[in-house]
């Protein structure tokens, strides 16, 4: 396998550029010819060779200025064409296979429909391209196909012509007024149920709202669109941003490796991310999808107007989005609920990203395959690194910073450095030291040390910062990291923070290796609040007791620093008992620890979605976390004990709050949302007690929605319940037509704690409902399997590494992007005992000894065995 890196260091300015293409697309779903019609031009006087992308097609003709040209060369993954002319018109022909692309990049077959994905390079595998994001070009697009398969033909921009052959098919043109680069392009075909509504702007404008989903699943597609609205007039409120078009549609799609894709006025989506009713989706997917909804129309601006000059830039576009995302959400729902989930998923998964082979800044330096590359490091780590911005910032300087970056790059293709130079223009503030963020990789550890004088009433606080050597890098240097802290006496009592007579602001900022902080009017030793709304994203070494903890969780005013405070208990129980496991000793649940979980649940009425966050005992891949080796089977040994220790606790007063709730009709709203969480997490805690089984079963029975339905089946799998085989049957049987539906299925069957569970897995790849060209279906079952169920994956024979490289394998013929994702717990090996160790070396090794290995896989296979 020989596959080249690119470098970050290594870019240059396009020697040529295209400023117009005429696409016309004669769709057939196993022979489908493109004409494109380009107008190039030259940048670079010296250059004489224009060299396009492309792969993956039948190349049938070039024409250049109208005439036949033969003055080219040709390669497995390009077209050079030799030219001195300054300015010309090429017209190439190529011929593609939809159906047979399972790649689902370019343009493939989806069900019954056709549909594009082109981000990051799936462009070039449709024609010949310049395919580099700082190409941008104005589109028009004509599409032609048979009206009775395909009576919608879909694409960018607006609809400028449309008309019928006589041999049964028709087209339809379109125009895309904005220049963008080829990765925004976008093509659907199929014949779909559609909604239609309408947004008025701010300045008047009437949009047209268009949501295409599959036929029989419009019932499932008011919820997106509501989400669409919404979103469109948060942008305006907050962020000052009116959509442009006169249109904006979004399709649903089955066959999706990604979740959406932001493609200019036409978003083309996972259908896990459009479609919901109250019988099919969960609380939690109804949020999703208004997130992901979210996400993809902020790209609006913040992608698409304003695109990226190269794919290191990516974190520009997706950090920032996922940031305005974030903070959408935090706007319509709760904020701190927010905080919470965001900062839970950077740390299961990014944190261990940091840590691994794979190790990259946010805007890396290095890249062999681009799909590698859309990672947590660079969406949620790049959001972090945008909220410590804001935080430094403030609302009012940071949104001066955006109206400066828009309007200095609007039409243009911009680097990270163009974001935050605008920042520091327009609010004054030095951001020299906090560009480092950019470029070191590896997740910052602070170590905070105390010293309370009460004889002159001051308080230290001595700050260490560092970070650890990584994958990519070395040397580190030192961050500029906003701290966050609060003081409280035992009593739970704010204690305001005071530097030479004055108040001061609640943030500390960490520059250097070391720094002491000194705090006055100080009368008694406080218990220390860090990292309130987890202002970075750092790890945190503090000896906390747990009196100083069960303060912080009982009286904190911050409610990310109360449930974090439980995290921290919850870890000190986990540490401690798995220590005593190992050392075959008897396991213990701290009293004072129990008690005071107790009161939070008396309490829960202060805030109900809190308490369920609070009361959530940690899963095994978070404790995992905790360790520099793993032992999956101890920590899954421990962590079942800790349930059920709960759960005994729990018990009387769950069962009581169990009963007393009662929702008759399912309503999505933040209160409706919090008793439902609450009330299934007394069910999750009462399946582990001898009031389980009857609980589970009839709350099964007595669900109106997804929701409540599911809960009742994870109690039931969870904890082994006799009704579980009964339940999964039942909801096999009522569901197996519906695959999203299913793919809930498929996820508890992968998580079961049964021994047997690999054996399980592995039948059900057989299932009728389970399709392995399907990345949804493959994401239920067999990522499920490889993360969410670590007992069984790591189980110290190796069978769950031999299952997923075979797995791999066949993925890497078909599906080599989805392949790559899959292999992540593979490669973080070095996290586990010598003897997982060499099982999972092994099954790299049998990997890329593989015929034909895809960059995807080897670049990722590469790095973990330093070959």
């Amino acid at each position: 396998m020989l596959a080249k890196a690119k470098y970050r260091k290594d870019y240059k300015t396009p020697d040529f550029t295209i400023t117009d293409i005429f696409l016309d697309f004669q769709l057939d779903p196993k022979r489908t010819v493109v004409t494109s019609q380009t107008k190039v031009k030259r940048l670079n006087s010296e250059a004489t060779v224009l060299r396009l992308d492309g792969h993956g097609f039948q190349f049938s003709s070039i024409k250049l200025n109208g005439q036949d040209f033969k003055n080219y060369q040709q390669d497995s993954e390009s077209l050079s064409i030799n030219t001195k002319l300054d300015e010309f018109e090429l017209e190439i022909v190529t011929v593609l296979n939809p159906a047979e692309n399972t790649s689902l990049q370019g343009l493939y077959q989806s069900g019954d429909g056709i549909c594009t994905q082109c981000e990051a390079e799936g462009f070039r595998q449709i024609t010949y391209m310049l395919d580099r994001p700082d190409v941008l070009a104005r589109y028009q697009t004509r599409i032609t196909a048979d009206k009775i398969k395909y009576p919608y033909l879909l694409s960018n921009g607006n609809k400028i012509a449309d008309g019928e052959l006589t041999d049964g098919r028709h087209w339809v043109e379109w125009q895309d007024p904005f220049p963008k680069p080829c990765y925004l392009f976008a093509l659907v075909a199929g014949d779909f149920d559609l909604l239609e509504d309408h947004f008025i702007t701010k300045s008047g404008r009437d949009v047209t709202l268009q949501l295409f989903v599959d036929k029989g699943n419009l019932d499932r597609a008011p919820w997106a669109m509501e989400s669409l609205k919404k979103s469109m007039k948060w942008d305006e409120d907050r962020f000052g941003l009116e959509y442009d078009l006169n249109i904006y549609m979004i399709v649903a799609v089955d066959f999706f490796n990604m979740g959406a894709m932001e493609n200019k006025g036409l978003n083309i989506f996972n259908s896990k991310f459009v479609l919901a009713n109250p019988q099919t989706a969960t609380d939690s997917d109804y949020l999703a999808i208004e997130s992901v909804i979210a996400h993809e129309y902020f790209h609006n601006w913040t992608g698409n107007r304003v695109t990226c000059r190269d794919w290191f830039q990516l974190s520009l576009k997706e950090g920032l989005t996922v940031f305005r995302d974030q903070e959408f959400s935090s706007d319509t729902g709760s904020r701190a609920v927010n905080r919470i989930n965001n900062v839970q998923l950077l740390r299961t998964t990014q944190f261990p990203e940091d840590a691994g082979p794979m190790s990259h800044p946010i805007r890396p330096e290095k890249v062999m395959e681009m799909n590698n590359f859309y990672t947590m490091t660079v969406y949620e780590k790049g959001a972090e690194v945008i909220r410590m911005m804001h935080t430094l910032l403030g609302e009012k300087n940071f949104q001066a910073g955006m109206k400066l970056y828009i309007a200095e790059n609007d039409g243009k293709a911009a680097t990270c450095e163009d974001f935050v130079s605008a920042m520091e223009r327009a609010s004054g503030i030095d951001l020299t030291k906090f560009r480092r963020w950019y470029s070191q990789s590896g997740t910052p550890e602070l170590t905070v040390s105390d010293f309370y004088d009460g004889k002159n009433s001051t308080y230290q606080l001595k700050v260490s910062q560092m970070t650890p050597p990584t994958a990519d890098q070395m040397d580190k240097v030192n961050l500029h990291i906003p701290l966050k802290i609060a003081l409280y006496n035992e009593s739970g009592i704010a204690i305001g923070l005071m530097q030479d007579g004055k108040p001061i602001n609640d943030v500390l900022d960490v520059t250097q290796a070391e720094q002491v902080f000194e705090f006055e009017h100080i009368y008694e030793k406080p218990v220390l609040a860090l990292l309130c709304d987890f202002s970075a994203p750092v790890k945190l070494h503090y000896d906390y007791s747990i009196s100083q903890l069960v303060t912080l969780l009982q009286f904190a005013e911050n409610s990310f620093v109360r449930w974090d405070a439980a995290q921290m208990l919850y870890a000190k129980e986990l540490r401690k008992n798995l220590t005593a496991y190992q050392q075959q000793e008897t396991m213990e649940f701290s009293p004072e620890i129990l008690t005071a979980l107790l009161q939070v649940l008396e309490n829960y009425r202060q805030d109900i979605e809190l308490t369920t966050l609070i009361l959530t005992l940690p899963k095994e891949m978070e404790f995992a976390e905790l360790f520099k080796t793993i032992d999956p089977e101890g920590i899954a040994i421990v962590r079942d004990f800790m349930q059920r220790e709960l759960a005994a606790c729990f018990k009387t007063p769950m069962y009581k709050l169990y009963n007393a709730i009662e929702l008759e009709e399912y309503r999505i709203n933040t209160q409706d949302i919090a008793l439902r969480g609450l009330k299934n997490l007394c069910l999750q805690y009462l399946a582990f007690t001898n009031l389980g089984n009857a609980t589970a079963k009839n709350h099964y029975a007595k669900a109106n929605n997804m929701t409540d339905t599911l809960a009742a089946l994870y109690a039931a799998v969870k904890a082994g319940l006799a009704c579980r085989d009964e339940l999964l049957t039942d909801f096999e049987q009522k569901w197996q037509a519906d695959g999203l539906v299913m793919d809930k299925w498929f996820n508890l069957q992968a998580i079961r704690p049964e021994k047997d569970v690999l054996q399980n897995v592995i039948a059900l790849m057989e299932h009728p409902s389970f399709n392995f060209n399907n990345p949804n279906r493959v994401r239920a079952l067999v990522w499920s399997f490889a993360n969410q169920n670590p007992r069984a994956f790591h189980a110290i024979d190796g069978s769950g590494y031999r299952f997923l490289t075979n797995v791999l394998l066949r993925l890497n013929e078909s599906n080599p992007q989805m392949a790559s994702r899959l292999i992540e717990p593979l490669i973080r090996f070095s996290r586990y005992d010598e003897q997982r160790q060499t099982l999972m070396k092994r099954a790299l090794e049998r990997l890329n000894e593989t015929e034909n290995l895809s960059k995807d896989l080897f670049e990722k296979i590469e790095k973990a065995l330093h070959i």
